[in-house]
């Protein structure tokens, strides 16, 4: 299917035997096969099941795609990666194969009519639900392929080539009508690049303020912007039973939403000009209402550009947006405004409003209601009950409040810091209302919420729960909750005022599997599906919750993996190694709560540090590594020195339970975990080694803010130069692997950042190695860059932890 191509791995620092030689070219390698047989296992299929709990999905997957399937064609333009032949993302996740089972008569059947291969995504019931839509992609295009339950068959039912360019945009009209996009030219149109430009690539601005996240993949030329606009045209249609009409023209449809009575669309087109940037989110728009033919009833907003957004996390731009459909009426279209010009800082009692204009769209929009802080979302329930969601990002707040939309009476229900995940109530329970769409369900004659809370955080760790939330007390009543010794979440409620529901539990030695379970009859669990474990070798290993206490007194916990057999009294400390991801914190007593289950069951993806249990470590993740804001203060003004505690705490639990070896721990991260990493080696000598993947080292390269922290760089020198390890790049002298994807397309974790720091700890004398993984982003995916990562991540512990003289 696709041409050979060479690959290649440029590796900095050393050969394969981990000399002094300062590069080479050097051929993939495979780590252990106690490793590559769990990176390599197959996944369990992926579960999609209906409203009634009466037919299931299930949705094959191969484990990873070949470094070949990467390295196909692609632009990158606008913030999006695509396929120059066929209209599509170029980095997709597919499925390989479907099947269907009846849960009445625990018959399963394998989907006929499907493609060979297949390369399948974007799964879609239709409102009765007897019908599955999904996309099938090809060299040349994207399919649409409808299953009916009632055969077991797949259908191809598309004419022209779907463009899923802006989003598969699968819209079901009714049980036998589907709306989508479809390309207007063949692929093979595309414009050519010239040899000869029409001149050189200018940008300006006179004197207004732009500040702007570092994005990539941006347009960066006028041939960039042909680029962007051919692929990124599209054509409405509407396809009943193979048949294919025309909505309206084509144009840059950027989203598209039917309204609850089916008889209007809400459109997001974009429009030039195009912004180098910005991705294609933020690029001017008009919002539009029009009939099921296209023809335009109301222009509802020309939106520009979002480059002029203020900088601040909570700030936004003067115009509306968050433009929404009303799921409790036919057609009404609701949006908010800010009333402090988009700027948070204001000291006014109201931040945002929010506005609603009924069908026929003639008159003017009607004022539903105001909020004190940031307009997050409005869930709608009926005429007398909606929820409205508003919060802070920069004081991490959150508050929900009760909203009549007969009256107009709005009330608060509860406000809680976003990282106090305790007080976290849980999320209401929806049900299908007349137009099909999901609206709050009440239960106990309209006087409480039933609450669904699919974490359930908790002193004891993570127990899912389902409760009551009585409207008038506003106190939350469980009803149910996850038994301790297993992990199990609600993942839907089939029936709410009989609360059955369905349910997926596992545990330490129980595999994930879904189950109907009856709170009113309270019969035994109907287990629904029958999945095997997919990990054989790692039965046997241990793990548990541990708690422990850094210096200034916050509480830290972590997952804490044993080998098979490991018994400390007679093998003594391990090696060890330590995997975490810092967040910030405002409260010290959100920062110290439990977080995570011991009780789930050991799954492994490409990223896990907990490969190396197998080779004979003892592994700590998930580590905890908050950063709490102290003395009025903000989290990040004292980032290394907490960094410093936390890793001290962790090292001195795992020499404390004997489990660790103080002179043979290493630490290690992916992205903002990398970055921490190489903070840790740049200011103590805790470590043996460390394993920085894909992080951002120089914070001046995103001086707009990074992660949670909103001053800007010209706001905050001091504060940038100290949390970049590149600063004390000559001070990381403790052994540390660099990796990154040559093809990153995270904000702010450019490749250039590893590539500098190598430079630098290299000029200075350190000792380490950087490994640049080809057509990887931020997220890995290839199987051979996979299989190469962990034999790299595998030698350096083994030379500089293990085996550390």
């Amino acid at each position: 299917m696709i041409k050979k191509l060479h690959l290649y791995l440029l590796i900095a620092g050393a050969c394969v035997s981990l000399n002094s030689a300062a590069q080479d070219a050097v051929s993939y390698q495979t780590p252990p096969k106690e490793i590559a047989d769990l990176l390599l296992a197959k996944p369990t299929p992926g579960v999609s099941i209906d409203g009634k709990a009466e037919w299931i999905l299930f949705s094959e997957r191969n484990s990873y795609p070949s470094v070949e399937e990467l390295a196909l064609p692609e632009y990158r333009i606008a913030g999006l990666r695509l396929n120059p032949n066929n209209y599509s993302p170029s980095r997709q996740t597919y499925i390989n194969n479907f099947s269907l089972k009846n849960v009445k008569s625990n018959q399963t059947f394998q989907v006929s009519g499907l493609p060979t291969p297949l390369y399948a995504s974007n799964i879609s019931w239709n409102p009765s639900e007897n019908k599955i839509a999904f996309t099938h992609t090809t060299q040349k295009g994207v399919d649409l392929y409808i299953i009916d339950l009632a055969t077991k068959k797949a259908v191809k039912t598309n004419k022209a080539f779907l463009n899923v360019v802006l989003g598969s945009g699968l819209t079901w009209l009714n049980d036998n009508t589907i709306i989508y996009r479809t390309v207007t030219k063949p692929a093979s149109a595309a414009p050519t690049k010239p040899l000869m430009p029409k001149g050189p690539t200018i940008q300006q601005n006179l004197g207004k303020a732009a500040p702007s996240a570092t994005f990539q993949d941006l347009i960066k030329s006028p041939f960039d912007e042909q680029l962007f606009e051919f692929f990124a045209t599209s054509q409405l249609v509407k396809n009943t039973a193979g048949v294919e009409t025309a909505i309206g023209k084509p144009a840059i449809y950027g989203s598209t939403s039917l309204s609850p009575d089916k008889n209007y669309m809400m459109i997001e087109t974009i429009r030039k000009p195009f912004s180098y940037l910005v991705t294609a989110n933020g690029f001017p728009s008009t919002v539009t209402i029009t009939d099921l033919t296209g023809k335009t009833i109301k222009v509802i907003a020309e939106l520009p550009s979002s480059e002029g957004t203020p900088s601040g996390y909570d700030n936004t731009q003067n115009v509306p947006r968050g433009f929404d459909w009303r799921d409790d009426e036919p057609a009404t279209l609701v949006w908010s405004k800010p009333l402090d010009s988009g700027l948070i800082k204001k000291d006014i009692p109201f931040h945002d409003a929010v506005y609603a204009l009924s069908a026929p769209f003639t008159g003017t929009e009607k004022e539903l209601f105001k909020t004190q802080t940031r307009y997050r979302g409005v869930q709608w329930g009926d005429a007398n009950l909606a929820l409205i969601m508003e919060g802070l990002r920069s004081k991490q707040t959150n508050k929900v409040s009760r909203y009549n939309p007969t009256t107009g009476e709005v009330e608060e229900l509860y406000s809680r810091n976003q990282t106090d995940a305790y007080g976290n109530p849980g999320s209401p329970v929806t049900t299908k209302n007349k137009y099909g769409r999901q609206v709050i369900k009440t239960v106990d004659n309209g006087t409480k919420l039933l609450m669904n809370n699919i974490v359930g955080s908790s002193a004891k760790g993570d127990l899912p729960f389902l409760a009551k939330f009585d409207l008038t007390t506003k106190k939350n009543e469980i009803i149910w909750r996850s038994a301790e010794g297993t992990f199990e979440y609600v993942s839907d409620v089939i029936n709410p005022d009989k609360l059955v529901l369905l349910t997926r539990k596992e545990g330490q030695k129980l595999v994930p599997n879904y189950f109907i379970k009856n709170l009113v009859l309270r019969v035994a669990d109907q287990p629904i599906t029958n999945f095997t474990n997919p990990y054989p070798s790692l039965e046997g290993i241990t793990k548990q919750k541990i708690s422990y206490k850094r210096a200034d007194g916050v509480d830290l916990t972590g997952d804490l993996y044993l080998p098979k057999g490991y018994n400390k009294d007679k093998d003594g400390p391990l090696p060890s190694l330590i995997w975490a991801y810092p967040r910030e914190f405002n409260s010290p007593a959100d920062a110290a709560q439990i977080r995570g289950s011991k009780d789930k069951f050991t799954t492994i993806s490409w990223a896990s540090p907990i490969f190396w249990v197998t080779r004979g470590y003892a592994v700590l993740d998930n580590a905890e590594m908050p950063i709490v804001a102290k003395d009025g203060k903000k989290p990040n003004d004292t980032f290394v020195d907490q960094l410093h505690l936390n890793a001290e705490a962790a090292i001195n639990k795992l020499v404390e339970l004997g489990v660790g070896d103080k002179k043979r721990m290493a630490v290690g991260g992916h992205s903002y975990g990398a970055f921490m990493t190489a903070n840790l080696l740049a200011h103590t000598n805790l470590f043996a080694a460390g394993i920085a993947r894909s992080g951002a080292y120089n914070r001046t390269l995103t001086p707009f803010g990074f992660q949670n922290e909103e001053r800007t760089y010209w706001q905050a020198p001091q504060l940038y130069y100290e949390m970049s390890p590149f600063s004390y790049a000559d001070k990381i002298k403790t052994p540390i692997l660099l990796i990154h994807g040559d093809s990153d397309d995270n904000p702010g974790t450019f490749p250039i950042n590893s590539e500098r720091l190598f430079n630098a700890i290299k000029g200075a004398g350190g000792t380490t190695r950087f490994v640049f993984l080809p057509y990887e982003a931020h997220s890995y995916r290839g199987k051979e860059n996979l299989l190469h990562m962990l034999w790299e991540q595998d030698q350096w512990l083994e030379k500089y932890v293990k085996n550390k003289k």
